[in-house]
C-alpha cells in the first residue's frame, strides 16, 4: 500500500490478500478461495496498492482468522505468520464497532454481525469499502456508502 485513502475490505478479501501474500500456490489449495485465482489476487494488490491505509475490524478479523484454519498445515501455520506480521504494520489500522450499536440495524438478520461492522464503517463513517459480498454491496449501495464490488472488476479485466 501507498499513497491514498482509507479503505475498508470484508473478510473474505482479506483472506485472499493473507493467503496469496504467503504463497500464490495457496490460493487454489484453500477451501474458502476456490473462487479466486491468482490473477484475482494481483487485482486486489493493484487496489490495494492505491490506498494508504486498510481498515479493519476485529469482527472482520476473527472471521477471516476462522477462515485461515480450512488449509492444512504447514500452509495453516505460514499464514497465520503473515496474518500475525501484517497486523504488525502501521497500514493496517484496527477500528472498533459497538457490537450492541452495529446490530441495530436493519440489515443484520441478512448481512449477520460482521458485514455490519463494514457497514457501519462505509457508510456513517464515509469510508469506502471493496467487498466480494453482493448483499453487502447492495445495502451499502442503498445507504448511500461508497462501496466497490470485487466481482465487478473481475469481469472487467
Amino acid at each position: 500500500m501507498t499513497s491514498g485513502r482509507s479503505l475498508a475490505l470484508d473478510s473474505q478479501l482479506l483472506l485472499l490478500y493473507v493467503v496469496g501474500a504467503t504463497s500464490r500456490d495457496y490460493i487454489e489449495k484453500h477451501k474458502r478461495l476456490k473462487a479466486y485465482s491468482v490473477a484475482d489476487f494481483d487485482l486486489l494488490l493493484a487496489l490495494l496498492g492505491q490506498c494508504a491505509v486498510l481498515l479493519l475490524t476485529p469482527n472482520t478479523l476473527s472471521e477471516t482468522s476462522n477462515f485461515v484454519d480450512h488449509i492444512a498445515e504447514p500452509a495453516r501455520g505460514r499464514i497465520y505468520a503473515v496474518f500475525r506480521a501484517m497486523l504488525a504494520q502501521p497500514e493496517f489500522e484496527e477500528r472498533y464497532e459497538p457490537s450492541r450499536q452495529v446490530a441495530r440495524q436493519d440489515e443484520l438478520p441478512r448481512l449477520g454481525l460482521t458485514d455490519c461492522t463494514l457497514l457501519s464503517l462505509c457508510v456513517e463513517q464515509r469510508t469506502p469499502l471493496l467487498t466480494a459480498d453482493l448483499q453487502l454491496y447492495l445495502a451499502a449501495l442503498r445507504r448511500g456508502g461508497e462501496v466497490v464490488n470485487f466481482n465487478h472488476l473481475r469481469d472487467l479485466t
